[in-house]
């Protein structure tokens, strides 16, 4: 009798504990935002340093950009960490003076970073310069594919349960680091295979389009002040 009621209890409990993993609170699931964004920067920088190194000293203009994405990523992030601290203070429903600034540093900084990708592809390809080798691109672009798509899925899950359309959108954005990861991967992969120089240069004029689209978008959201995404494609919400 005494097992039966004690084995009851437990299955409440054990029900009841389950239904609070899964609707956590607003200040847990502020908690967790907070450490995907943290997380974010972190892994961004780290990203940078290995794809800039590598990059330079392989003579990989496609990794050297893709690192220098990276970088610039870092200053959105830390705009990205700043909304959210003031999520736990208070609702949020646009951007403040400090989010706008790295908005409008971020989208110069990627349109600088556009062009300079096409002015060295070009040169890279006038001058014949080739990479001594991308598998340093292959490794980097296969963690960062990874790495993206795990964030991508976590951000869009706290967007959701929040209702935020700050995170949701930064879930969003982070597709396209995704995308830029694809492409890093591709031509890597392609130039080890083929070694011909124009691969390293198609990959870095697609990583110079990408750029130059996240410039647009991170400037037109400085403009706008709103918190969704602005994505050329007209749409950010994921379904």
């Amino acid at each position: 009798m005494y097992r039966q009621v004690a084995s009851f209890c437990a299955s409440i409990l054990f029900v009841k504990s389950i239904c609070v993993m899964k609707a956590p609170t607003t200040p847990s699931l502020l908690n967790v935002a907070l450490a995907l964004a943290f997380l974010t920067v972190g892994y961004n920088i780290i990203e940078a340093v290995v794809s800039i190194w590598f990059g330079f000293n392989d003579d990989t203009l496609a990794l050297l950009g893709f690192g220098v994405d990276s970088l610039v990523e870092v200053i959105s992030g830390l705009g990205i960490v700043h909304a959210v601290l003031r999520m736990r203070k208070s609702p949020v429903e646009s951007r403040d003076q400090f989010e706008r600034q790295a908005l409008r540093i971020t989208g110069w900084a990627f349109y600088l970073l556009a062009a300079g990708m096409i002015i060295g592809a070009l040169l890279n390809l006038l001058q014949g310069s080739n990479p001594v080798t991308t598998v340093p691109g292959i490794l980097v672009s296969l963690v960062s594919i990874a790495t993206m798509w795990w964030l991508m899925s976590a951000k869009m899950k706290v967007g959701h349960a929040l209702h935020s359309d700050a995170i949701i959108a930064d879930a969003n954005c982070t597709k396209t680091c995704l995308l830029l990861s694809v492409v890093l991967l591709a031509s890597s992969i392609l130039y080890e295979l083929f070694h011909i120089g124009l691969v390293d240069a198609a990959g870095s004029l697609g990583i110079a389009w990408f750029a130059w689209k996240e410039g647009k978008e991170s400037l037109e959201k400085a403009r706008t002040g709103k918190l969704g995404c602005c994505c050329s494609s007209g749409s950010c919400h994921s379904e």
